[in-house]
């Protein structure tokens, strides 16, 4: 049963793998027996380290996705790559009617268009090595609870992760029957350096607590986890997912 979620003999590239959500899923891959590329703007040194400290495999790899077309030609030099993770994400936060192009372009950029020709080029790489035996390919994105909510102030932010679920469910019903799996993964509120500002203020955190059923913060090895799981064997059979991992946020 066991093997069903191992990732022994896999490569996994992982971006924004520098910190948070990213580095618990490079970290979980790892223990799961995967070998993890750790991709990300910021120094990846610590996740890195982190890996070879626990015994795994990992090596890091400067990506900078403020260009969207930055990971077209990625996977020519890398060699074959099992999995790819879609972590990494910005955010701007204004009201909608003082929000600026600058800032709708940099979000839809990094979250959404880069996404889009990561996944593309990963697919192109993996369809090319189909003809040496049997390959398969994993995608996971990290889409959001608002992927499903509108939330405020967070415009770009918002049409991005909408994005990202409806290009998973595309790509999923052009890839299935092509030996690659395109989920996502949903997080709730997790304990981040990027929420750290809403867990100091009293009143938000006491106000997001109460509408979580699990009655606490994720964890990021909670999406680590997840992750794992849509990237093994065991989730073979599962395709245009998008798995929330929310406490039962959504279930509200």
């Amino acid at each position: 049963m066991s093997d069903l979620f191992s990732l022994s003999r896999k490569t996994a590239l992982v971006t924004g793998a520098n910190t948070g959500i990213g580095q618990a899923i490079a970290v979980s891959m790892a223990k799961a027996g995967a070998t993890v590329i750790c991709a990300g703007r910021s120094p990846v040194d610590e996740t890195v380290g982190m890996i070879v400290k626990a015994g795994g495999q990992a090596s890091g790899l400067s990506l900078d996705l403020s260009d969207p077309m930055a990971g077209s030609g990625l996977f020519d030099g890398l060699g074959p790559v099992d999995i790819l993770v879609n972590n990494a994400g910005i955010i701007r936060r204004a009201d909608a009617v003082d929000f600026t192009e600058a800032d709708w372009d940099a979000v839809m950029d990094v979250n959404l268009k880069a996404v889009f020709f990561l996944c593309q080029a990963f697919a192109k790489s993996v369809f090319a090595r189909q003809g040496n035996g049997e390959v398969d390919g994993k995608i996971v994105n990290i889409a959001s609870m608002l992927s499903f909510q509108g939330g405020i102030r967070v415009p770009s932010y918002t049409a991005s992760k909408s994005g990202v679920a409806g290009l998973t469910k595309l790509l999923a019903n052009e890839w299935a029957a092509k030996g690659i799996n395109v989920n996502a993964i949903a997080p709730g509120y997790i304990e981040t350096n990027n929420t750290e500002a809403l867990r100091n203020d009293a009143a938000r955190n006491k106000a997001i607590l109460e509408r979580i059923p699990a009655g606490r913060w994720g964890d990021a090895e909670d999406i680590g986890g997840a992750a794992v799981f849509l990237a093994s064997r065991a989730a073979k059979y599962i395709h245009g997912a998008i798995l929330n991992v929310d406490g039962g946020w959504l279930a509200r």
